[in-house]
């Protein structure tokens, strides 16, 4: 019956989005899924049921599709105990129990009925996102992305350049503020990031601004100074608008692999991370990385990087990256 309800989630979900970025999810997803969907053929080749050499040979498939340990575990144990009920399970449906025990793993955002990014209504001033990730991973660009999809749905979005420790992370963000066409507030290099914040939801407020997106300076050598200068970003920003920020999204590089899992233990204990951008999909072989990430620290994903354009960073839908993941190619 779950098998079943899922089916039909994942069909309802298809429909909901577009060809064109379906074929771009796809695509983004080819490499991971030629390595994944290659070992699985072959485990399945010449079996007839389910058994327990089987799933230790998946085991060892799902580890080196960078889905982690912890979360291996979990999905081998899950189908282990839906084979024990069924006995003789055929082979070829093991596809189907990990497509469900997958997309049974992956934290929802709740969004995943729209195409477009959708902004939560919050009862006083705009809508806070803090953007955290070290450097190097995508953070500016995923913000200056969000920023550009939500001016072209008729926001009205400012950018705060926080990460004042590096001049090029503040140019950065002012070339992306001019090509989304948004308000940015910028102070110079080694100014108190806690004090562009402050003044950037000043601004916001006065301006009636929808969005307010803060960039932070991406170190991860001392935890402890990281934490204080985050929490002190969050005091200050209190001050203007009370609850903010409203989301803490970690930008993760999907390409690093395992090195994604230490980025998030590290930021997790350092402040509290709401949400998940995984950018750079396209082009790795380590989009498995998403699952494990996403079930271990119980964070939702909410975008997935899968190309170069302001459209590639896409809502993420934990049906059609499943679907994606397994997609048979066509002939």
């Amino acid at each position: 019956m779950e098998g079943l309800f899922l089916f039909f989630t994942m069909s309802f979900f298809k429909r909901l989005f577009s060809k064109e970025k379906k074929e771009k999810l796809d695509l983004g997803l080819e490499r991971t899924r030629e390595g994944f969907f290659g070992k699985l053929a072959r485990l399945v080749t010449g079996r007839a049921t389910i058994d327990d050499d089987m799933l230790d040979e998946l085991e060892e498939v799902l580890i080196t599709s960078d889905v982690g340990v912890a979360t291996t575990e979990k999905i081998i144990q899950r189908v282990q105990e839906r084979v024990r009920k069924e006995r003789a399970m055929p082979a070829d449906q093991l596809q189907v129990l990990l497509r469900e025990e997958i997309a049974n793993l992956l934290v929802s955002h709740g969004g995943e009925d729209q195409e477009e990014i959708t902004i939560p209504k919050v009862s006083e001033g705009p809508y806070v996102i803090m953007v955290v990730g070290v450097n190097g991973v995508g953070k500016t660009t995923t913000i200056g992305k969000i920023a550009y999809q939500l001016n072209q749905q008729g926001k009205k979005v400012m950018l705060g350049a926080a990460d004042t420790f590096r001049a090029a992370a503040i140019d950065q963000l002012k070339v992306w503020a001019e090509r989304a066409q948004v308000d940015i507030i910028a102070q110079n290099m080694g100014a108190d990031p806690a004090a562009v914040a402050f003044d950037t939801l000043q601004s916001a407020v006065a301006k009636n601004a929808d969005v307010v997106i803060i960039d932070t300076a991406g170190r991860l050598h001392n935890k402890v100074n990281l934490m204080n200068e985050l929490t002190k970003i969050k005091r200050v920003m209190q001050k203007v608008v009370p609850n903010a920020p409203h989301d803490v999204m970690l930008v993760l590089d999907g390409s690093t692999g395992q090195n994604a899992f230490e980025q998030a233990r590290q930021f997790t204990a350092a402040t509290e991370v709401t949400s998940l951008a995984i950018t750079k999909i396209d082009g790795t072989a380590k989009g498995g990385v998403v699952i494990g990430i996403s079930d271990q620290f119980s964070i939702p994903v909410r975008f997935i990087g899968v190309g170069e354009k302001a459209e590639d960073l896409q809502v993420f839908n934990r049906f059609e990256f499943v679907d994606s993941l397994f997609a048979q190619k066509q002939e």
